[in-house]
């Protein structure tokens, strides 16, 4: 398979510059009649899931697949209502979500990546957090850039008479629910003030909806700090923090770094897996699986439509994961999915 990359046009809505990828393979649809598929759910990986839906409508014309980017916590009452053909969320259902859905549920993780945290400091390009510190920017202990708490982990770095501001997710998002569950691991306080979930109640900050919301505005507003999934970043060319890990090593979200996050964690038969404070040397702090929520039992038509396209974006679309800031899934997780992928009923 050849990949060749050049500037696209995302489908996101902040409109930013990502990577167009051409993949020369040949038709993989059986389909034989034209179906549309909907969903709707996490932000988190919605450029690669555009561009998935995208380039799988390329290759097979008569299926398109519509994908809404509206948060997980949305994404998971669309699904449970039965309002669209599959949901996603960056947080696995849990078994009081999954026993509200008629339909039955089959959680299937497509793809993994880092949630970072970006900031908007123009003449700061390299910026270390300890886990002390970011949690007290979080909570609003910490207000200014220049405090000492974070000059004394960044010698030699101009750090900014300015007042910090941070952006988080006013919607209910998997995004949220990750991170807030890492700050609970590590911050006795952030765990008994705020605590985790898909929407908490922010100590301090403004929100915005969406990864692509919190993303935009921390582009307009200096001095800004928020989290993000790390291909918003990255596509941005926003800075992001390197952060202590639970061995004390200052980490920068990279490849490499997530995969050994992903690496300390066995993906349970169930394919529910929580990374909240990962052990490793090299380990980035705040990584995550993100599932695509199926239902047990579809109709022919759309049923082989979205079990073909499932499994196109666990093999050949695994390809354009890195590119866009996303982590491809191992092998043996990949089979672990085909694997639940098949248990779906077509009647």
């Amino acid at each position: 398979m050849s990949l060749k990359l050049k500037n696209w046009k995302s489908l996101v809505t902040i409109g930013f510059v990502a990577a167009t990828l051409t993949v020369v393979v040949p038709q993989v649809s059986s389909q034989t009649q034209s179906v549309s598929l909907v969903g709707a759910g996490a932000s988190f990986p919605a450029p690669l899931y555009q561009l998935w839906f995208s380039e799988y409508n390329k290759q097979n014309p008569n299926v398109q697949v519509s994908y809404q980017s509206v948060g997980s916590g949305a994404g998971v009452e669309q699904f449970t209502q039965g309002t669209v053909d599959f949901g996603a969320s960056d947080v696995a259902m849990d078994d009081e979500e999954i026993a509200q859905v008629e339909q039955g549920v089959v959680l299937l993780p497509m793809t993994a990546g880092s949630i970072v945290l970006a900031y908007n400091l123009p003449d700061v390009q390299d910026l270390k957090l300890s886990r002390q510190v970011y949690t007290d920017i979080l909570l609003g202990n910490i207000t200014q850039w220049n405090d000492p708490a974070i000059a004394q982990i960044n010698p030699g770095v101009q750090l900014p008479d300015e007042t910090i501001t941070v952006v988080y997710r006013s919607d209910g998002s998997g995004t949220t629910g990750v991170f807030t569950k890492h700050l609970s691991a590590i911050s006795p306080e952030w765990q008994e003030k705020v605590g985790e979930g898909k929407t908490v109640e922010w100590p301090t900050g403004v929100g915005a909806k969406g990864n692509e919301g919190v993303t935009a505005q921390i582009l307009q507003t200096e001095g800004s700090i928020g989290y993000i999934e790390y291909g918003y970043a990255k596509q941005q060319d926003i800075p992001v923090a390197s952060l202590e890990n639970k061995a004390g090593n200052y980490v920068a979200p990279t490849p490499e770094s997530a995969q050994a996050s992903l690496s300390a964690v066995t993906l349970p038969e169930n394919l529910r897996a929580f990374i909240s404070d990962p052990e490793g040397a090299d380990s980035y702090p705040i990584v995550t699986y993100t599932w695509i929520l199926a239902y047990e039992e579809y109709d022919a038509t759309k049923g082989n439509a979205f079990k073909e396209l499932i499994n196109w974006s666990l093999t050949e679309g695994q390809a354009y994961s890195e590119e866009l800031g996303y982590i491809p899934l191992p092998d043996n997780v990949v089979q672990k999915v085909q694997a639940s992928l098949d248990t779906i009923q077509i009647k």
